[in-house]
């Protein structure tokens, strides 16, 4: 073994192979449930109101909605998250683990944006009416 790394193996690789398939089923399940927006053929003299993006684009849609400024936050925050592997890490982890102790801060950060994408879709799904605005019930 190199000196520096975990071993993980067989273990941790199994109970992400399991997590990943769970999660493959859960996405099948909701592009089962969750109708695509495929319409007839578009027609340029009638335009749908409001048009909406595919349902994984749709909290970006609703970002921008607000600003088209608001699209440098997201740019920053991908680039945060391509890099994230080089970003300095707190310490010589001995073992692995999902959330190691000291990188809670990016653990929480992660798991907030994740909540706010979630929350930005279910509001651009289901609160969009005419013209964007916003209506409890649509």
């Amino acid at each position: 073994m190199k000196d520096g790394f975990v071993k993980s193996s067989p273990f941790f690789f199994r109970l992400i192979t399991r997590s990943m398939l769970l999660l493959a089923v859960l996405l099948l399940l909701l592009a089962v449930l969750i109708p695509a927006p495929l319409h007839v053929p578009a027609n340029p003299a009638l335009t749908p109101n409001p048009v909406k993006s595919a349902w994984f684009l749709l909290w970006i849609q609703e970002l921008v909605s607000w600003s088209r400024f608001m699209i440098y936050p997201l740019v920053g925050v991908a680039a945060l998250y391509l890099f994230l592997p080089w970003l300095p890490r707190s310490g010589h982890i001995h073992r692995a683990c999902w959330f190691p102790q000291g990188d809670r801060l990016i653990a929480g950060v992660t798991v907030c944006i994740f909540g706010v994408i979630i929350l930005l879709t279910v509001v651009g799904l289901f609160f969009r009416g005419m013209n964007w605005s916003f209506t409890l019930f649509p």
